[in-house]
């Protein structure tokens, strides 16, 4: 048994689609339209067959108040792992993005959280071994 698909809830999806291929590097997969939404997903160009991450509209009623939360406490709703995570800071601030905890080093990973502008926190982790 394996991870094949794992989502985020987006307050945007174009916007969402805008920034997890744009600004983090993520390839679309699959972009379907489905009525008002679609059914939109990215990998890592890394491993275009590996697990997929759906940007899913945040529609129902019970995701805006669990998103919020999760939110305000500082919670990520992902984490994406990453070779070297002082240089992927270094790049994403570049390019604006906004950072709500900085690389923060505790063995045996370094983790930092950005904002995904949409709705989200989302940790970026490097393994230190």
């Amino acid at each position: 048994m394996r991870i094949h698909l794992t989502s985020v809830f987006v307050d945007d999806q174009a916007k969402a689609l805008s920034f997890y291929t744009e600004v983090l590097g993520f390839v679309t997969k699959h972009d379907v339209p489905l009525g008002a939404d679609r059914w939109l997903t990215v990998v890592s160009p890394e491993d275009p067959e590996g697990t997929e991450l759906l940007l899913e509209p945040s529609g129902h009623p019970a995701v805006k108040p669990y998103k919020e939360a999760l939110f305000e406490d500082g919670i990520p709703a992902a984490s994406f792992q990453v070779d070297d995570l002082r240089a992927e800071h270094e790049r994403l601030t570049a390019l604006g993005v906004r950072f709500t905890q900085q690389p923060l080093e505790t063995p045996p990973v370094v983790t930092a959280v950005l904002d995904d502008t949409c709705g989200n926190l989302i940790q970026l982790s490097q393994n230190l071994s």
